[in-house]
């Protein structure tokens, strides 16, 4: 199984239908608060759900356009992060990510994203990662800056949750800090 370690706590799984029952749970249970930010919560409730997101993540790994991974946390999975995108033309790859509530505090994204945005520079060979994230969404926001990442601006409308319109703050670091 492709794994990668971020540190003595936290590893990366490349998404497998292993993973599909604990999603399903994790998700089940932090409903309410991944909908604050993201759209698919609300649709993605059963293990065939889940299936089709393993199935289609590892469809855009195997093309070289993304990368979905688990994340472990002192051996229980807890969320989700990797590439939303890898754009191999334009060399930037975009993170995304999301946690169980319980387990913010934890600086597990922090880790993860550092993790994430080395092995883009390096072993992708990208020159740019970003991440979009909610304006509003201020620990994401925390997130980006403990990263030293530069905010390169705000483009509005960019997402429909729920109700909601959100714009989203462009971050990014580019391959050797410039």
């Amino acid at each position: 199984m492709f794994k990668l370690s971020v540190d003595e706590e936290i590893n990366l799984y490349l998404v497998s239908e292993s993973f599909t029952d604990r999603y399903v749970v994790l998700v089940e249970e932090n409903r309410d608060y991944l909908s604050e930010w993201l759209e698919w919560p609300r649709f993605c409730k059963t293990q065939s759900d889940f299936s089709a997101f393993v199935r289609a993540s590892l469809h855009r790994y195997a093309d070289g356009a993304g990368m979905n991974c688990a994340i472990e946390y002192r051996g229980e999975i807890v969320g989700s992060s990797g590439f939303n995108s890898i754009n191999q033309l334009l060399k930037v790859a975009e993170i995304g990510y999301w946690l169980g509530e319980q387990y913010q505090g934890h600086g597990i994204i922090t880790r993860v994203c550092r993790y994430l945005i080395d092995y883009a520079l390096t072993e992708l060979a990208m020159e740019k990662v970003q991440i979009a994230v909610a304006e509003s969404n201020v620990s994401s926001r925390a997130v980006c800056e403990r990263l030293n990442m530069r905010l390169e601006g705000v483009i509005t409308n960019r997402e429909k949750v729920g109700d909601k319109i959100l714009d989203h703050a462009i971050y990014a670091i580019r391959k050797g800090g410039v």
